[in-house]
Formats: structure tokens, C-alpha cells, sequence
């Protein structure tokens, strides 16, 4: 014979007082815990929705990223005539040769600098990454020293706005246009005319290529062609790799330092909850007792106590959640370890977080009540029927 759950239940209404207490301590570390999750899930998103799944980019061998790359003009013109390279509409190879420079900004919210990626691309640059949209303004006209700004940039910057001034490689820049990329990488960066960059940075090499292929299963080929060709000391990936991988080194991080402050807090959370579980056997020796003389087992026994506790996990579990759901109306900046250029990210909460947390919850429930509920399932029923 089981003890009702209604009955469970009002014994923690009962005890609202301990009971918001201990909830609330787990909810503070639910809390912690899917914010962890949230805040890799939107670091990975961000990144990996940057990349189109029909582009490669080109990379010098051995460079981490697309600031310490360098592809000279000679190599690119030899990589682009590659037959496994797309062509447009209008005749035109797809593919854009780019250069990507750190320049650095004053933020709005502290007028501190802060590292920015700058783009040179051109017009075909915007066919391959159909994502990006310009949002206020215009595009930039290839020639001229006019730039567009992402999204993020124009809302966190000094003189990002439409019409204002941004001074860098001793060049007066005009913004005049700002562009939502869809929440990717993109928005955290400033896009020019490729050649006046070159020339303003007084640089000889692009960066990178990003190549649009003609056919998707034509990648190993073309990548083997590039890694093996003598002229050239390359390497290719998919673009939704190659900005995934730049998420590697800063997703560590978040994982390590949240799911070590997780364990921490829940550790705390766990003592909390057994000290108020042991301190509900004390306070109901006598219940325990009638409760046995009533026909009911240890093994019930044992169930209501832990039931009570993870019945305060899974309100301390939906507690925390719907806070950290909350952050998903925010938006966090931090510096990518890879590139050391300011990003701009989401909070993203997906079904599978919400499972992980509550599960998470739950546990630290189980844990922090098993320890009670057995020892009230082992009191004798003599000496708990004294206790009346």
C-alpha cells in the first residue's frame, strides 16, 4: 500500500516557509546550470549558422583563423578556375576573395576599445551568404572608402550609426548602411570594399576564400586538389566547419567554469535539501509511527520522504528554468578566444536543456532526500509511537 501523493504534497505546503527555502536554493542553481547550457547553445548557433552548407573556405595551412591566413593574389586566381568552382548567372566564378583585419572600436556602454573583426569582401560575397540583409541604408560602393556595419556593432559602438565616422588605417570610413545577418557571427563585424581595405591596410594577400561549389559532393576532390597542389600551401573546409571550429576554444571555457560553479552550488543545494528533509523525519517521528501502524511498509515510508524531496527538486528544477528562460530577451558579448574579436551572441533554450535541468533538478532532489527518507524507513514503530 502506497502513501497518497496528495498527502505528500500537503505536508510540503505544510512546511511553505523550508520548503520556498530549499526550492530556492535549487532554483539557484538550476538556474546556473541551464544558463551554462543556454549560453553555449547560443555561442554554437551563432557560429554555426554563420556558414552556408554549399561553401568552403580557404584557409593558409596552419593559421587558426582567418586573421593569421594569407592567400596571395597568384594562389587565388589558381583556386578560383578550379572546375569543381560554381558559376553564376551572369557567367561570373562564385567566389569571394577576402581580407579580415582586427581593428579596434569604442563601446558604447563604457567608451572602452574593444576588438572588432573588419571584413573586405565584395559583391559576390553577399550572394554566398544569402543571410545577410541590409536593414537600414544601403550597400557599400566598391571603390569607395564606405562601409556597412552588423547589427551588433551599430547598437554597441561609438559612431556606428548611419551617416557617422569611423577612422581606422588613417582613413576617414563612412557608414552607410547597417545589415541583420540572422543572429550569425556576422553581425558582430564591419564589411568594406576588399581593394580599399588591401590598400588602406597595405596589404598584398587576401585572407580567405570563401568558394560557393558548383556541386556539394565535389568538396573531398576540390580539398584534396588544394592540399596537394605545390603552388599552393592551402587547406579547405566546409564553411559551417570552419566557424564551428572557432567556437571550440570559448564553448570549453563556458562548459568548464559553469558545470564546475554548477557542481559547487549544487553540492551546497544537496546539504540544504537533506538537512531540511532530516529536520522533517525529527519533526515526524510520531506520523512515521502511525503511519507503520497503519499497514504501511518501510518501503512506503521511504517512498513519501523521497517523493518529498524530488517533488522540491522538480519545483526548485521548473523554478530556475523559468528564470533562465528569461534570458533569452538578452544578448552577451564576450571575446572569442579564437579570433580575440568581440562576438555577440544569444541565449538559446532548447527542449533538450529543459530535459538536461530538469533531470539535473531531480538528481540533486534523489540525493539530498535518500539519505532521510531511509532513516525515517528504519525507525522502529514502538519508539515512533512514543513520540506522541
Amino acid at each position: 500500500m502506497a502513501i497518497p501523493l496528495s498527502y505528500i504534497a500537503r505536508n510540503l505546503w505544510s512546511r511553505r516557509l523550508t520548503t520556498v527555502l530549499t526550492a530556492g536554493g535549487l532554483a539557484l542553481v538550476v538556474f546556473v546550470f541551464a544558463t551554462v547550457l543556454m549560453m553555449d547553445e547560443g555561442l554554437k548557433r551563432t557560429l554555426v549558422t554563420t556558414g552556408e552548407l554549399d561553401n568552403a573556405v580557404i584557409i593558409r595551412k596552419g593559421a587558426e583563423n582567418e586573421i593569421q591566413s594569407g592567400i596571395a593574389r597568384d594562389q587565388a586566381g589558381i583556386i578560383e578556375m578550379h572546375p569543381a568552382v560554381a558559376i553564376g548567372a551572369q557567367g561570373q566564378r562564385m567566389v569571394s576573395k577576402e581580407t579580415v583585419i582586427l581593428i579596434s572600436l569604442l563601446r558604447l556602454a563604457d567608451d572602452k576599445p574593444s576588438n572588432v573583426v573588419i571584413r573586405g569582401t565584395s559583391d559576390i560575397g553577399f550572394v554566398l551568404r544569402p543571410q545577410v540583409k541590409i536593414k537600414e541604408g544601403r550597400l557599400f560602393r566598391p571603390g569607395t572608402s564606405e562601409i556597412i556595419v552588423g547589427s551588433s556593432i551599430a547598437a554597441r559602438f561609438n559612431n556606428a550609426g548611419i551617416g557617422q565616422h569611423l577612422r581606422f588605417a588613417q582613413r576617414e570610413w563612412t557608414v552607410v548602411g547597417v545589415f541583420d545577418a540572422g543572429g550569425s557571427g556576422f553581425d558582430s563585424e564591419v564589411w568594406g570594399d576588399v581593394e580599399q581595405l588591401m590598400q588602406a591596410f597595405r596589404r598584398n594577400a587576401y585572407s580567405s576564400m570563401v568558394v560557393r561549389l558548383a556541386n556539394t559532393t565535389q568538396f573531398e576532390s576540390y580539398r584534396a586538389d588544394v592540399g596537394e597542389d605545390p603552388r599552393l600551401a592551402q587547406e579547405m573546409k566546409r564553411e559551417q566547419t570552419f566557424y564551428s571550429d572557432q567556437s571550440k576554444a570559448l564553448s570549453t571555457f563556458i562548459n568548464v567554469l559553469g558545470l564546475t560553479l554548477s557542481v559547487i552550488f549544487s553540492i551546497g543545494a544537496m546539504i540544504g535539501a537533506m538537512i531540511t528533509m532530516y529536520a522533517s523525519v525529527a519533526s515526524r517521528v510520531g506520523e512515521i509511527g502511525t503511519l507503520r501502524a497503519l499497514g504501511f511498509r518501510q518501503g512506503a515510508v521511504l517512498w513519501a520522504f523521497l517523493a518529498e524531496a524530488l517533488l522540491l527538486g522538480c519545483v526548485g528544477g521548473v523554478t530556475g528554468l523559468a528564470l533562465a528562460s528569461l534570458m533569452q530577451l538578452a544578448s552577451f558579448s564576450t571575446v572569442n578566444f579564437q579570433t580575440f574579436a568581440d562576438l555577440s551572441f544569444r541565449f538559446i533554450l532548447t527542449p533538450d536543456i529543459a530535459l538536461k535541468t530538469l533531470v539535473f533538478a531531480l538528481i540533486m532532489g534523489f540525493v539530498g532526500g535518500f539519505l532521510p527518507a531511509f532513516r525515517a524507513a528504519r525507525l522502529n514503530i514502538v519508539d515512533a509511537l512514543r513520540a506522541i
